[in-house]
């Protein structure tokens, strides 16, 4: 369901001076076994088979393998065919975690078709001692590239620090 979701963040390079900050990031290989089951818990759920979409509400988590994604709200919208999912919209503060990487926004819109997963409001996304904020974070799961942008700003550890 959530297919490959990147959070392996090298940070190659920041331009803290622009007015409108980008920095690129070099996600690694993290992937997410697609053939695991999906758990869902939430404290409702409520269906729309005229659109094709359902909703998760009250304390939502979703795990897949490694993968964890909490939120308030996640609306998970299906394709042509029901049984596939195309996209997932989630909201009242997000967070994705990984064995390794955590990622925190207010809301995230995960565009499965085109592999765009975009975090957007005070995102923080930290790997071990190394942290980045931004007001948006998009990653396109597909190359493993991502991009932030409105006022970046990061810690960067070195060597042993």
């Amino acid at each position: 369901m959530l297919k490959k979701i990147a959070f392996c963040a090298a940070l190659s390079f920041m331009l803290p001076l622009a007015a409108h900050a980008q920095t690129n990031i070099n996600l690694g290989g993290m992937e997410v076994d697609t053939s695991a089951a999906v758990e869902v818990t939430a404290d409702s759920l409520s269906i729309d088979q005229a659109n094709g979409s359902a909703v998760f509400d009250g304390n939502v988590m979703i795990v897949q393998g490694d993968l964890r994604l909490t939120a308030g709200r996640v609306e998970v919208i299906y394709g042509a065919n029901t049984s596939e999912i195309a996209r997932l919209l989630a909201s009242g503060g997000v967070t994705f975690v990984t064995a390794d990487e955590a990622a925190e926004a207010q809301q995230a819109d995960y565009d499965i078709a085109s592999g765009l997963l975009v975090m957007t409001g005070d995102v923080l996304l930290t790997q071990g001692p190394s942290a980045i904020s931004a007001g948006q974070m998009t990653i396109n799961v597909t190359d493993g590239t991502a991009t932030m942008e409105g006022r970046v700003r990061t810690v960067l550890q070195q060597g042993d620090n």
